[in-house]
């Protein structure tokens, strides 16, 4: 054994004889989420209210931790309650007060508290639960995997309402030449995963585990750690049992801030590995194998790109760079990871580092993310006390530390060239390329840039292989996504799915579909760079190429999800009025054309738009995609070029007819009075802002369109529906 396996050997032996002198393993833990979000929603407060209540107890077996992000936005502060040998149980919007009733019933008298679950369906306690692969790329057989379970219970007379089965995604266990012809379970609490190809085999299990109460071995299978650890929490909440989680494999699972959980979760196994065979060419092979394609946004693959820094050039300076410059509307992606996962980030970046001749790098992350930065501050000092940073890594003989650069907000800085400059304190433009950063980056060195996603996959691809990694995914591209998922839709938040999954998939069977029983009309991905999608292209396979094919982008993960209730115009507005206000200047495509597409767009929404209004918008849009000088100006015109394709008729109703189908475009509503309604209450008039309705009491009133300010009050105010917008 060479110096870094022992290393790390010795450093996992040291924590994992203090976790057993502990008697970690037989406490009752409780985690309360810690991310941005969930402390917004009061879990600082959640977490010194069952803190001061452990005290009072006087209870030396419950232990409290913070976790990062779970992803599951709306429903936190979410807390997690484990007892040993138990199904775990989650509980969402938790204050003081549930705080009170969880301890007392929950921790103290062992009973769980139904009406607080995380996306409770029943009251019911089971017994077991059975979370079973029901993806559609390799389950083995056509029929529902749920129906095939829950039949085989009934012929085996395991009694009604003892165990619940949930369809879950990928356990990742299925090489290609097995897809289709095995199917996949974990049962709880026991935590074990069988694999079976035949009704028969499934018979067999079902009488050993549930009647006769024993594992059976004959059918027992594992699946690699990350999968097991994830689906043993979540696994049976039907929001996190169907992704596939390699990005945030630790993100609502460990303690963000705690080496020892990282370290306890294979955390810097990889990076051992990588150091004991001391072979650069080694990692980069291993890179491009996997098919890991960069996930900020063009998709390069990043294996060619860890290659290019090492062809072209003998200069013995290179730099890794991590860009957490994330500026989309409505993505939180980076931000999570990094606060749910920081050494992660760390470690890929350093396997980076080795394999292209790197001594120093750094993370570019914009400064309205302190949390981020707090943790990535201390991760990088409790790495470097650990000999994980620094000189003579792992006592390797390799030397690598990482610097944290803050941005200010500038969207443009998420192009590598503007983010380079922006690292070196100059003002942050893109600029020609060639030479690219593999060339010629930071100070005129070869750099390699990945953004925060990517770089958390490397430790992945390295510990368990890239044909693993490679498995998982369509045959262009490998692994998983994440998304983050807002808009219309009942679930928002962060999800990761592998790559190949279906539109329609992500937003109904993990987000559960649309609110207010309203119409799904558009999902658009990819940010501001991205595009419109309509609902019947809603079976399209997310991936680098579909997406494109769509006129949109994968991007690095935002998606908003449109109903009915949505202007298609107002959103294309909307996301170009973003990027005219980002541009830099430098170029004249981007900064005045633009500016004519936004001028041109204002014009149609405010009801003085002309019918070669579309053919403008559409040259302008050519024209700034051929001329810009960086992806920022190049992108910018996706949004309006996709929602013309897919709702042009919208455009042309709002040309044509001057009115917003969805009453979105506040100058083309009409508010007018229906005289069969109108009992003369005079609220209307009473709150009416621009005083332009008149009527005496007990009498039917009007509204002076020329006067009227399209505000809306009198729609909102009338008890008697009166008012109507057209």
């Amino acid at each position: 054994m060479g110096q870094a396996l022992h290393y790390y050997d010795a450093l996992k032996q040291f924590i994992e004889a203090r976790r057993q002198q502990s008697g970690l393993a037989e406490k009752i833990l409780i985690q309360v989420g810690s991310a941005t979000c969930e402390k917004a929603a009061g879990s600082d407060l959640v977490m010194k209210e069952f803190q001061k209540l452990i005290r009072a107890s006087g209870r030396d077996d419950i232990l409290i931790k913070q976790t990062g992000c779970t992803g599951r936005c709306a429903r936190e502060p979410i807390v997690g309650v484990f007892f040993p040998g138990q199904i775990p149980i989650k509980y969402e919007r938790v204050t003081i007060d549930r705080v009170q009733t969880i301890f007392q019933e929950h921790i103290l008298q062992g009973i769980t508290v139904p009406e607080f679950v995380l996306d409770k369906k029943t009251d019911k306690r089971y017994d077991y639960v059975i979370t079973v692969c029901s993806s559609e790329k390799c389950r083995h057989t056509k029929a529902d995997p749920e129906k095939m379970i829950m039949d085989a219970l009934v012929k085996e007379g395991v009694p009604d309402g003892t165990v619940r089965i949930f369809g879950g995604g990928c356990f990742g266990l299925c090489a290609n030449d097995q897809a289709g012809k095995q199917q996949v379970m974990m049962v709880f609490p026991e935590r074990v995963i069988y694999t079976f190809e035949t009704d028969e085999q499934l018979e067999e299990i079902i009488h050993s585990h549930f009647s006769q109460k024993q594992i059976h071995s004959k059918y027992l299978t594992q699946a690699d750690f990350i999968t097991e650890q994830f689906f043993s929490m979540y696994g049976d909440v039907s929001f996190f049992n169907k992704q596939t989680r390699l990005t945030l494999r630790n993100s609502g699972l460990i303690d963000p801030e705690s080496l020892v959980d990282y370290v306890m979760n294979k955390g810097y196994e990889g990076l051992a590995k990588v150091l004991e065979k001391d072979d650069p060419s080694w990692v980069i092979d291993e890179i491009l194998k996997s098919g890991l394609r960069g996930r900020g946004g063009g998709g390069f693959p990043t294996g060619e790109k860890w290659k290019n820094a090492i062809t072209y050039t003998n200069d013995p300076t290179k730099y890794v760079v991590c860009n957490a410059d994330e500026g989309d509307p409505g993505a939180f992606m980076d931000r999570s990871a990094l606060e749910g996962d920081p050494f992660i980030i760390l470690e890929g970046m350093t396997i980076g580092a080795f394999a292209i001749g790197a001594r120093r790098g750094f993370i570019y992350v914009r400064a309205e993310y302190p949390l981020a930065i707090e943790r990535l501050e201390k991760a990088i000092a409790k790495a470097r006390e650990n000999n994980l940073l620094g000189e003579n890594i792992m006592n390797s003989g390799f030397d690598f530390d990482i610097e944290i650069r803050l941005g200010a907000g500038a969207f443009v800085c998420g192009e590598e060239t503007a983010l380079m400059l922006s690292i070196e304190g100059k003002r942050g433009q893109p600029r020609l390329r060639p030479p690219y950063p593999t060339q010629s980056g930071l100070w005129g060195h070869p750099t390699v840039i990945n953004n925060v996603e990517t770089w958390a996959n490397v430790p992945t691809i390295i510990l368990y292989g890239a044909e693993w990694f490679s498995r998982i995914g369509t045959a262009k591209s490998k692994g998983t996504k994440v998304f983050a998922l807002a808009g219309k839709v009942r679930n928002t938040g962060l999800v990761e799915v592998p790559m190949g999954t279906t539109l329609k998939e992500i937003i109904f069977d993990i987000g559960g579909g649309i609110p207010e029983n309203r119409k799904l009309k558009a999902v658009q991905t990819g940010g501001p760079s991205g595009g419109c999608i309509p609902i019947d292209k809603l079976d399209t396979p997310v991936d680098y190429d579909e997406l494109a094919k769509l006129g949109s982008i994968m991007g690095s993960g935002g998606m908003i999800v449109l109903d009915e209730s949505d202007c298609m115009v107002q959103t294309a507005k909307f996301f170009l009025e973003f990027t005219q206000s980002e541009s830099c200047g430098k170029c004249v495509p981007c900064r005045e054309g633009t500016l004519r597409m936004l001028e041109i767009l204002e014009r149609i929404v405010s009801g003085n738009g002309q019918m070669d209004d579309i053919t403008k918008l559409e040259r302008l849009s050519r024209m700034i995609q051929k001329a810009s000088l960086c992806g920022l100006g190049m992108t910018a015109p996706n949004p309006v070029m996709s929602a013309l394709e897919n709702f042009r008729e919208e455009f042309i109703i709002h040309i044509t007819e001057k009115r917003c189908p969805s009453h979105r475009c506040a100058q083309l509503i009409r508010y007018e009075i229906i005289e069969e309604k109108c009992t003369g209450c005079t609220l209307c008039a009473r709150r009416c802002p621009a005083t332009c309705i008149t009527g005496r009491p007990r009498q039917v009133h009007f509204i002076d369109q020329k006067a009227c300010i399209k505000c809306g009050e009198c729609f909102n105010v009338c008890k008697f529906d009166a008012v109507f917008k057209i």
